[in-house]
């Protein structure tokens, strides 16, 4: 994505209703909402929690199997009453626990770690893997895997945020025109773009401006559920494109 100042829209404070520092404090309670609250952040979570298992040397299978049961033993066990603002961000309380977890699985049976199969968050295996390879390096250690892929996780939500925008507004075609320009991944010359959409080249300049702007907006939201401060956003949205420059 082409940085179109992704930081400069300001915040609102009625953003933070929803953080997930509220989710985790739902979470804690061994409730039906409690698990629901849970559901969402583990979606959120799932796929750079995998990464980080599977570049620790496990397998597939197991990888896939010990992401789920960490996650429903946090639940089973309270383990997210340890988890507040106050303590950093939430990424690391659960790269933490994650760690806290491998560690205890030599001492645990194939069995017992297996949790009886259970699949507390839907996954696509096939789908997971695949884009645990495009964000595989031969370098990259497990903590600095498992940043990547949060990272590219949220782009990905910010992404499909704005794609259903737009196809709510009719507009899903020529966004799907438009969208390499707009994430910067390829120079498309706008009488191009304006003669496939049907249109001014002014028009597609405008567009393309607008949706830039609206993806700034949607990643500063994004990143606003997952701190405890709004000052804290401006940081976390320069580290996330620090960690997948690097």
């Amino acid at each position: 994505m082409a940085e179109d100042n992704p930081g400069g829209v300001g915040a609102r404070s009625d953003r933070f209703a929803a953080t997930e520092w509220r989710l985790i404090a739902a979470a804690a309670h061994d409730d039906a909402s409690g698990r629901d609250a849970l559901a969402r952040v583990c979606q959120r979570y799932w796929h750079p929690l995998y990464a980080y298992v599977r570049r620790h040397g496990y397998s597939v299978t197991d990888a896939q199997d010990l992401t789920q049961a960490f996650f429903e033993r946090l639940l089973a066990k309270h383990g997210l009453e340890g988890a507040n603002p106050g303590r950093g961000k939430f990424r690391s309380f659960l790269l933490s626990a994650m760690r806290h977890f491998l560690a205890n699985e030599s001492e645990r049976t194939a069995t017992q770690r297996r949790g009886g199969g259970v699949q507390f968050v839907p996954v696509d295996a096939a789908l997971t893997e695949r884009r645990y390879g495009l964000q595989f390096a031969s370098d990259a250690t497990p903590d600095k895997l498992f940043e990547r892929a949060w990272a590219m996780t949220v782009l990905e939500r910010v992404l499909s945020r704005l794609q259903a925008e737009q196809e709510k507004a009719g507009k899903l075609e020529v966004f799907q025109l438009m969208k390499p320009s707009v994430l910067g991944e390829r120079a498309v010359p706008y009488r191009e773009l304006a003669a496939q959409a049907s249109t001014t080249e002014d028009a597609v300049k405008m567009a393309i401006h607008r949706l830039r702007r609206r993806y700034g907006e949607l990643l500063r939201e994004e990143i606003a559920q997952t701190v405890a401060d709004p000052a804290e956003i401006q940081g976390e949205i320069l580290h996330l494109f620090e960690v997948l420059r690097g």
